[in-house]
């Protein structure tokens, strides 16, 4: 069972590269950030605080990969529809290239509405144009020239590098909770990564996973299920991985939701 850690970096917290490089001394497999680029100052959801000071995750982690030399890096979640994805390919490619293959590509479509319309998001159909921005940045990582044809991106033939050199493209994990989650997996990524979820349903939805992979054609054991925002307890993790779990990432428990540098050495002792 891989275990990584969730950290949510602000300007108040512990540097993302002193957490990052005391993680790989403790031996967590992973590290990753979230995004949120813009929090409208309206929203008809509540927005915690926190989410408003996010720094833009790529730049995190390329700091952190400049410190470490094991762990891997991902994004939990990159939020794609908001991005374009000639420009996100390359920061993608980029940063796998520089780290040495190590990025983990999580992946969400956002549940902010007004956040999402602001970016260009069509909300009401964004899983749809999630995976159409996928489908579109596994053209650009391949090939020598690449072009695309979608209803939502549209481009000519393109030199487009660094190509991710983790190839033929880092792990595309999806972290959602829509009922079509398990057949976008199959069709055009490589695992789950759901939120504070239970044994049970880690087992249901493993279940579903290996029955929708075989009948397309894909082995079930090359797709990952990766339970993120874990407690930090041993019994918990060995009850994820009993129901199918292949990783955990921990979520910070402190008050303010940042890992200090203690409470991950505590977190460490804790589960590794």
């Amino acid at each position: 069972m891989r275990i990584g850690i969730l950290t949510l970096n602000t300007s108040e917290a512990a540097d993302a590269t002193v957490i990052g490089r005391r993680a790989e001394e403790l031996g967590f497999d992973s590290l990753w950030v979230p995004e949120h680029q813009v929090v409208p100052v309206h929203t008809g959801e509540s927005v915690p605080d926190l989410y408003r000071q996010f720094p833009d995750p790529f730049v995190t982690l390329s700091r952190v990969s400049a410190v470490t030399g094991r762990i891997k890096l991902g994004t939990a979640v990159c939020l794609v529809p908001q991005h374009n994805p000639l420009i996100l390919a390359k920061q993608v490619g980029s940063l796998d290239m520089y780290s040495g293959g190590r990025f983990l590509f999580g992946v969400g479509s956002g549940w902010i509405r007004e956040e999402g319309e602001i970016l260009g998001v069509d909300f009401d159909r964004r899983w749809t144009q999630t995976m159409e921005a996928i489908r579109a940045m596994q053209v650009l990582w391949s090939g020598k020239t690449s072009e695309f044809h979608g209803d939502y991106y549209d481009f000519p033939a393109v030199y487009h590098y660094p190509k991710p050199v983790s190839g033929p493209r880092p792990p595309v994990l999806l972290g959602s909770a829509a009922p079509r989650v398990f057949e976008r997996i199959v069709a055009d990524a490589d695992g789950w990564m759901p939120i504070q979820v239970t044994p049970a349903e880690i087992e249901s939805g493993r279940r579903k996973l290996d029955t929708l992979a075989a009948a397309a054609g894909r082995d079930p054991a090359t797709l990952s299920i990766v339970a993120d925002d874990v407690d930090a307890d041993r019994q918990t993790i060995a009850d994820l991985e009993s129901a199918g779990a292949n990783a955990a990432i921990l979520g910070p428990r402190t008050p303010d939701s940042q890992w200090t540098v203690a409470e991950l050495e505590r977190a460490a002792e804790a589960v590794l």
